[in-house]
């Protein structure tokens, strides 16, 4: 079942997203829920890079390009 959010945006925030709606010919709620959708695969991927974290330091990974060199 869909749920109803009212969020209040500051005055530019709320042009830009005025200008993105035109621009891409998406609606509101849509451009709301893509980037909500978005955000909260980052902070997935965040908390999910910091629990690997040890465990690849005790493997001699410490950036992403040592991780990228493991699986080439």
């Amino acid at each position: 079942m869909r749920e109803t959010v009212s969020i209040s945006l500051p005055p530019e925030l709320s042009r830009k997203l005025q200008k993105h709606m035109k621009r891409t010919g998406k609606g509101r709620s849509e451009i709301i829920q893509e980037s909500l959708r978005r955000q909260l695969a980052v902070d997935r991927f965040r908390a999910l890079r910091e629990k690997a974290l040890p465990r690849a330091q005790a493997a001699g990974i410490f950036t992403d390009e040592d991780a990228f060199a493991k699986l080439t």
